[in-house]
């Protein structure tokens, strides 16, 4: 009998440790369940009524956008999050955090209040993005500056985003949203102020800034600083031409972020955007911000590349509010 019944009491013990270790491992992993879960978030993008933010879906089911975001949204959703872009304002919405997303430099005030009705929304600061705002190298007519000057909107993009949603209302035969949005202007460098035409400095929608890319043998440089959150890239671009674009550049190389940024990005109130900059004389000086940064098409890949370290700044925030 002794033979037979040690086998079996170690075979049941044997058995109870197994069920044991099983137990152990399908709380931690239940637990770890409930721990993701309560780290997901109900995202909303709201985007103004006419605007685009993403394409329907081509031949194979993709979509595609050209605003930076898109490709954080996607790594977000890829994280568990749910995502939903909302096209104009809405009565019924919720959500645990929201993003402001209005590609117009000055937010109408109805999405405003909107954005305020949730419990956090990004970038509910950055109502008015405009040159006169925002730029570090204004100039008036009685300036001492002596180098070159560049004149420019002081619309966001010389106001395209403006005309777009214009367009895309009058198809729908609805209200322009922005009715008094002037005539495209390309910019224009002039040596000196008193190069500048007049009249410039009585009109409002043009600003004049100094010109001070920064030289190189081979061309000129500008800076891009892109962040969400505490994820941020900043990356100084070498162009052929003077007017220093991203999509047009022939080098380009990491640099670290100036703290007058930084201080100026806490001012101005950006929780995500994009600031363009240059070092100048020793400092940087901000020449432009964008609160809707775009996905240049021949940049793609670059910006899809980087959308996992924004995603975890995007997540950094989501953390803050629980």
């Amino acid at each position: 009998m002794t033979m037979i019944i040690v086998p079996m009491i170690c075979h049941s013990s044997r058995l109870q440790n197994e069920n044991s270790g099983f137990d152990i491992s399908h709380r931690l992993m239940e637990i770890g369940r409930q721990a993701k879960r309560a780290a997901v978030a109900r995202i909303v993008v709201i985007t103004h009524e006419h605007d685009r933010f993403q394409s329907g879906r081509d031949i194979l089911l993709r979509r595609d956008s050209p605003y930076m975001l898109f490709d954080v949204l996607a790594e977000l959703k890829r994280r568990g999050h749910s995502v939903r872009i909302e096209q104009g304002l809405s009565k019924t919405s919720s959500a645990d955090i929201a993003v402001l997303h209005v590609d117009a430099t000055i937010t109408p005030a109805d999405y405003l209040d909107y954005a305020r009705s949730f419990p956090f929304c990004l970038n509910v600061a950055t109502a008015d993005i405009s040159k006169r705002r925002v730029s570090e190298a204004l100039l008036n007519r009685g300036d001492a500056w002596q180098g070159p000057v560049i004149v420019k909107s002081n619309l966001n993009n010389q106001g395209i985003p403006e005309r777009f949603l214009n367009r895309r209302a009058q198809r729908a035969s609805k209200q322009l949203p922005f009715p008094e949005v002037p005539t495209l202007q390309p910019y224009e460098v002039y040596d000196s102020l008193g190069d500048v035409p007049d009249g410039v400095f009585e009109r409002d929608d043009l600003v004049v800034d100094k010109f001070i890319p920064e030289k190189e043998p081979d061309g000129f440089a500008a800076r891009f600083w892109v962040f969400c959150g505490e994820s941020e890239r900043c990356t100084r671009y070498v162009s052929p031409n003077a007017l220093v674009k991203a999509s047009e550049t022939i080098r380009r190389e990491p640099v670290p972020v100036p703290q007058e940024m930084r201080a100026l990005r806490h001012e101005l109130g950006f929780d995500y955007g994009k600031f363009d900059f240059v070092m100048h004389e020793g400092r940087a000086v901000l020449l432009d911000a964008n609160k809707t940064p775009g996905r240049p098409k021949n940049l793609v890949k670059m910006f899809a590349a980087g959308a996992a370290h924004l995603a975890d700044g995007f997540e950094g925030l989501i953390r803050q509010l629980r």
